[in-house]
């Protein structure tokens, strides 16, 4: 199993001063896939990240990055992308491309070259040769994620990428973290943004004060919460309320009610038996960020809400 796995970590245990900001985390990344680390803000997630890839060292637990037990092992087969961006104001954008493809092992010819065709295809063909500090924040941060994958890794790591990032360039990175995993790249992101998550990510854990709540698919994460009903009744009536499930609430021309875990069918055949009818119906899955605040709980992001930054 553990050779299906690009991270592996058992029980990790990160400690600043006398507070656990992880406090016995799991994590296990299939490869080839695209997996989130989802949390509020001081969760925990960046600290993670960090023990994951060896940057610091937890103070319990075990850990392994594409089969290395030491994770710094595997940094030329990591790209990396940090919470805390940065690339050289004087540099030309293919410039600081290849350098950072070169900090992992790629000769500087082969970088340039790989770096003009990824900027092109994403959308900053134009900026080739300006130079970062006029290119604007969004622009600049594209740089630095495609710098992060010019050497082709097999393992991308990304904290918090799509913070500060406009729509569009959001969508831009959202294609190229799909495109690097069409390469067959494995890919591991924190956010606290759902709707990314939402979108992207094939496997996610959530976190939150410092500890796994969850972990599995978006689809098994909103399945925490059952779906809701809108129904519009043909013929309405003070009837209809007896016939619904307990805890049904009027909504406009209609009721809004909570969908049994056996279905709507029974309820919707009463309905139409007593002569109410349909006139509309939508039955509404939780999104992920509703299923978010059920599984972390209120007090867990009480919890967060408190953490400092050196608990991110």
């Amino acid at each position: 199993m553990t050779d299906n796995l690009a991270i592996s970590a058992t029980g990790l245990i990160k400690k600043f001063g006398d507070r656990r900001v992880v406090d016995g985390v799991d994590i296990a990344v299939p490869k080839g896939m695209i997996y989130g680390v989802l949390g509020p803000n001081g969760a925990g997630k960046t600290t993670t990240l960090r023990m994951l890839l060896g940057i610091i060292e937890p103070d319990g637990g075990t850990r392994t990055l594409l089969g290395r037990a030491h994770p710094r092992d595997a940094s030329d087969q990591v790209g990396y992308l940090p919470e805390e961006r940065g690339l050289y104001p004087a540099m030309r954008a293919k410039d600081a491309v290849a350098f950072m493809g070169a900090l992992r092992g790629l000769d500087l010819k082969t970088g340039r070259k790989r770096a003009v065709a990824l900027l092109e295809a994403n959308g900053l063909g134009h900026a080739v040769d300006t130079k970062i500090r006029k290119l604007s924040k969004g622009m600049a941060q594209l740089v630095q994620l495609i710098g992060s994958v010019v050497h082709e890794p097999e393992l991308l790591v990304l904290d918090e990428p799509f913070s500060g990032l406009d729509p569009v360039n959001q969508e831009r990175l959202e294609a190229l973290i799909v495109a690097q995993r069409n390469r067959g790249a494995t890919i591991l992101f924190s956010t606290h943004v759902m709707a990314h998550a939402e979108r992207l990510c094939d496997r996610l854990a959530i976190i939150a004060g410092g500890k796994r709540r969850f972990e599995g698919t978006v689809a098994e994460a909103r399945g925490k919460l059952p779906m809701r009903a809108h129904y519009v009744p043909h013929y309405d009536g003070d009837g209809i309320a007896a016939l619904l499930p307990p805890g049904a609430e009027r909504e406009g021309d209609g009721w809004r009610f909570i969908v049994p875990g056996e279905g709507a069918e029974d309820i919707l055949k009463k309905l139409i038996d007593a002569g109410f009818g349909i006139s509309g119906l939508s039955i509404e899955r939780p999104g992920l960020h509703d299923a978010f605040v059920r599984i972390v709980g209120a007090e867990a992001l009480k919890d967060d809400a408190a953490t400092s930054e050196g608990g991110k």
